[in-house]
């Protein structure tokens, strides 16, 4: 088995000029629609490199959920510029295109087809290092070896996996955190609290990733709802959690709620199903559908009993996990089922995702979702008649018998 970080991770307040320690000639920097340029923190970046000696070049715009056709242009960007460091700023969004940009620069022959398969990509480190600084505490892409980067044409976002793309340098400043809107930091933080609960009960799980995993876990409990109030001190600490996930789930992988939220995101024309929103609407239903496995049902009750939930048996354990977490999407105005899925993830009586739609690409989707990278280290393998059922669960809030 392989445990992969980035070989430095800097934390704490000011930790954003480490990056004036960085040797190099040049240096790319990615990021995404403006927020990193309105706080300052853009500026800040350009000039620590600077202070490094190094050329800087911006490449700016990555959009949420990031298309093959922005990560070729960037690609192209870095050919044409040929930095030794890429540093990407911002949510997950301009850090996984800008790892995938890495690949495609390195490696201009590469198709995007080439790297769908997990683990398949070529040596990296060749031209360019890569460093990542969040500003969301959620996919921690910051030290992880994913990157997700959407098709429009085939409407499905494709989870690109290689240690490969893991960062040489991390950057985690909570002060770029505080800057987020009160509806990011409830998605975010339920896609970290995604993270580690998946990672805990996954196949792979192994002794360096369940106490990171289980501390996310304790952690995200006791600071999402306060920071999503406004609470900074709470803020910060889900920045830090939100890593910890994400050194956890780099390793021992992920899950079918990852599966689904991938493959449901933008199959559907009313709008995205945001990627956090739907992380935090299924796990509640993979949770009952994982727990029919007897390894799997013992870890959930081993997480409900370190957060302090109470239940006499494994399956009261269980149930009171699903209770707390369905507790926490009500408190974070996250809808329960895509039937009630407003504009924006946000709870809403009538849902943007058309119920007919839903129901005609159904099997397509299910499909997609079991064929999705992330299945293969779920503790129980749905086959398609199940993964439907699932999905259908999802949008009607129905219980899972199965």
């Amino acid at each position: 088995m392989r445990f992969t970080l980035p070989r430095d991770l800097y934390h704490g307040k000011g930790s954003i000029d480490e990056l004036k320690n960085l040797k190099g000639k040049k240096a790319i920097v990615v990021t995404g629609g403006g927020s990193m340029k309105r706080f300052g923190f853009l500026d800040r970046v350009v000039g620590n490199l600077k202070e490094a000696g190094m050329e800087v070049e911006l490449f700016e715009g990555v959009e949420p959920d990031p298309s093959v056709t922005t990560v070729m242009r960037g690609a192209e960007a870095m050919r044409k510029f040929e930095p030794d460091w890429i540093v990407a700023i911002g949510g997950g969004s301009p850090i996984d295109a800008a790892k995938a940009m890495w690949a495609f620069y390195e490696y201009p022959e590469c198709t995007f087809e080439q790297l769908i398969t997990p683990f398949s990509f070529p040596e990296l480190r060749q031209k360019a290092h890569f460093c990542a600084i969040p500003s969301t505490s959620g996919t921690a892409t910051e030290v992880t070896a994913f990157s997700v980067i959407t098709d429009y044409e085939k409407g499905i976002k494709y989870p690109l996996a290689d240690f490969n793309i893991t960062p040489d340098v991390a950057i985690v400043d909570p002060d770029l955190a505080e800057k987020m809107p009160q509806k990011l930091t409830a998605h975010t933080g339920m896609d970290a609290m995604t993270h580690a609960i998946e990672a805990y009960v996954s196949t792979l799980h192994c002794d360096y990733t369940d106490p990171l995993a289980l501390h996310a876990i304790k952690m995200i409990h006791n600071n999402l709802k306060k920071s999503y109030d406004g609470d900074m001190a709470a803020r910060d600490d889900m920045h830090n959690a939100q890593c910890l996930a994400g050194m956890a789930f780099s390793n021992a992988l992920l899950g079918i709620v990852h599966s689904m939220a991938h493959k449901t995101g933008a199959a559907f024309s009313g709008d995205h199903i945001i990627h956090g929103a739907a992380n935090a609407m299924y796990l509640p239903k993979v949770i009952k559908y994982n727990a029919k496995n007897a390894e799997a049902a013992e870890r959930y009750a081993d997480i409900a009993r370190f957060i302090g939930l109470k239940g006499a048996t494994t399956e009261e354990l269980i149930d009171a996990l699903i209770a707390e977490l369905r507790e926490m999407n009500r408190q974070l105005n996250i809808p329960l089922s895509i039937k009630n899925y407003g504009a924006g993830g946000v709870l809403a009586e009538e849902s943007i995702i058309d119920e007919k739609e839903f129901m005609t690409k159904l099997p397509e989707v299910a499909a997609n979702a079991i064929a999705d990278a992330c299945t293969g280290s779920n503790p129980r393998q749905p086959n398609q008649e199940e993964m439907e059922k699932l999905l259908k669960a999802c949008y009607y809030d129905l219980e899972i018998d199965f």
